[in-house]
């Protein structure tokens, strides 16, 4: 039996290969016995049929083995489809599935035969709802490649961060719109990026910290060639150091003072009224059950009590360090500190300052050196001025900001008083001390019978000269 020739694609060469096949079978069949032969046309007609029947052989043959090449590359696609790192998804307008991967089926937890026509909304956190929503309209209204991200449901409540790409496609039958989408889990790579964004804003601080330990250091460089400066000149500051140990012993003796002071109030004002509304809630509980008409005052009782306790704890609060002073700068703060003042002393007092653009551009330290000082001056007023009135005024001066307190008390004698009672207690020593600190000065006028001005002047603007 002949071999089984090469099937060529051309129709002719395909003719004159089958004419060619058939000759090499008759070549090969029994010799047909004389007087056996049909007419001439009857043999050509039964050539062209055996010829037809081989060219039907042969495309049948062609057929089979495009039909095989077909479903291997069917099998090879289905597999990199099915098993692809990322899952596929092909989406309508409304987000409907059309179709989808085992890996999308294993990102959402669900079955394929339960996925298909399912939203993939529904898959989609709240939260991230409205992107993906956006995200859809603009893959149905603009050709081309589109990214966004969002958080993913599984169906068991398992979320993760997903990434989708999306392009639009075209549909062969018939005019409804639909997508294909690649899904991905990108999870570990959100929390790569954060301990990214961690590991630089640590790399920041530790460069913050090197500048600070560099300035420490110059610092103590700075200081040590102060002392050495300061060894030879022992003599002249031997009167300063005395101040700033008795300075420092006051401060002492005034922090705890301070906490006799809350721990007293504490316990006689917070602890007093706590016990209070204890009993109330203990007879509230055994009256609860026969005397229910009494029940309402003695609850009215009780919450006048916590009131009491919330200002009590607001008013330690405040006399602590006031919040305002951080939350809204300085002039709140002077301004309600003031109003305070004057409703528990009844001292009148009237306060001036300028734009508060300007004001606010001061730093903490400088606002909470002016707010002290004008604490504790007004403290001295209400103590031992007799004054019935008080001008407090914040100028701006070139280069500097000045706070002066003016009342019109009884006065005094500036270098006695400062002399005679700095063994005694803070006052005037630790204003001056807050002012120099920042760099300003401090000043004090007054004289018996005539009041009292207290300045404090501290740089404002580095570029201008300071005011003397």
């Amino acid at each position: 039996m002949p071999t089984k020739p090469k099937i060529p694609a051309d129709a002719g060469e395909l003719r004159r290969t089958a004419e060619g096949w058939l000759r090499e079978r008759q070549k090969n069949q029994r010799p047909a016995v004389r007087g056996e032969r049909s007419a001439a046309d009857t043999q050509r007609l039964v050539h062209e049929l055996q010829v037809h029947q081989i060219e039907l052989e042969m495309q049948n043959t062609e057929l089979q083995d495009a039909r095989d090449r077909m479903e291997a590359l069917l099998e090879k696609y289905t597999d990199l489809y099915d098993f692809a790192p990322v899952g596929y998804f092909s989406l309508d307008e409304q987000g409907v599935i059309l179709e989808a991967n085992l890996t999308g089926t294993v990102l959402l937890g669900v079955e394929r035969s339960r996925l298909v026509n399912r939203r993939l909304l529904r898959f989609v956190a709240p939260t991230s709802q409205p992107v993906l929503l956006a995200f859809l309209k603009e893959v149905f209204a603009r050709p081309g490649k589109h990214v966004c991200e969002a958080t993913v449901l599984k169906e068991d409540g398992t979320a993760f961060w997903a990434d989708f790409q999306a392009i639009s496609a075209v549909s062969l039958n018939g005019p409804r719109k639909w997508c294909r989408v690649a899904v991905s889990d990108i999870t570990a790579l959100k929390r790569a990026r954060e301990t990214r964004h961690r590991l630089e804003a640590l790399a920041v601080a530790n460069r913050e910290l090197k500048r600070e330990i560099v300035r420490r250091q110059a610092v103590e460089v700075a200081l040590r060639k102060s002392e050495q400066h300061s060894s030879r000149l022992l003599d002249q500051s031997r009167h300063q150091q005395e101040q700033l140990r008795h300075l420092t012993h006051q401060i002492l003796s005034a922090q705890e003072e301070e906490r006799k002071q809350i721990s007293r109030e504490l316990h006689d004002e917070i602890a007093q009224t706590l016990t209070g509304i204890n009993v109330h809630l203990a007879t509230l509980e055994v009256e609860a059950a026969h005397n229910a008409k009494g029940l309402t005052k003695k609850i009215a009782r009780t919450q006048r009590l916590v009131e009491k306790s919330v200002n009590i704890v607001h008013r330690f609060a405040r006399d602590l360090r006031p919040t305002m002073l951080d939350d809204l700068g300085l002039i709140p703060a002077l301004h309600a500190f003031l109003k305070e003042f004057k409703k528990r002393t009844g001292i009148h007092i009237h306060f001036t300052t300028f734009a508060l653009a300007k004001i606010s551009q001061l730093d903490g330290n400088t606002r909470t050196v002016l707010y002290r000082v004008a604490q504790a001056a007004l403290t001295n007023i209400a103590l031992h001025a007799q004054a019935s009135r008080v001008a407090v005024s914040i100028l701006k001066l070139p280069g500097a900001i000045r706070l002066e307190i003016k009342d019109d008390g009884k006065g005094f004698e500036v270098e006695r008083v400062l002399f005679a009672k700095r063994h005694q207690r803070l006052g005037l020593p630790g204003m001056r001390e807050r002012v120099e600190m920042v760099g300003g000065s401090f000043a004090i006028e007054s004289a018996p019978g005539r009041g009292t001005t207290i300045r404090a002047q501290i740089p404002f603007d580095s570029g201008a000269p300071p005011v003397p």
